[in-house]
């Protein structure tokens, strides 16, 4: 892989097992607030063969130094990991090949 700096794109998933009409709430008042902050929106995503699997999809984040504790704050601040099947949210990252 190059040195070169490229954008990251974070998949964040995560099984909601109760509330997910207030899971929505959380995860779309998370993806406004991380806007907000970094300028990067988020979009959400159910599996089609599982409606419980839930995705957070954030791209072409350019300052991923700066995006990931400002993603870590607002999961805190709107508790979105509180809907999480055991409070995990499985975070991935990619970027595109040279």
């Amino acid at each position: 892989m190059s040195t070169v700096a490229r954008n990251v794109h974070y998949y964040v998933w995560y099984r909601v097992l109760a509330a997910p009409a207030e899971a929505q709430r959380a995860v779309a008042a998370l993806q406004d607030d991380l806007a907000t902050r970094t300028g990067i929106r988020g979009r959400v995503l159910m599996r089609r063969d599982d409606p419980a699997t839930w995705m957070e999809i954030y791209e072409d984040v350019a300052a991923p130094a700066q995006f990931e504790p400002a993603l870590a704050a607002a999961v805190e601040q709107h508790r979105a990991a509180d809907f999480a099947h055991d409070h995990v949210r499985h975070t991935e990252t990619f970027v595109a090949p040279d």
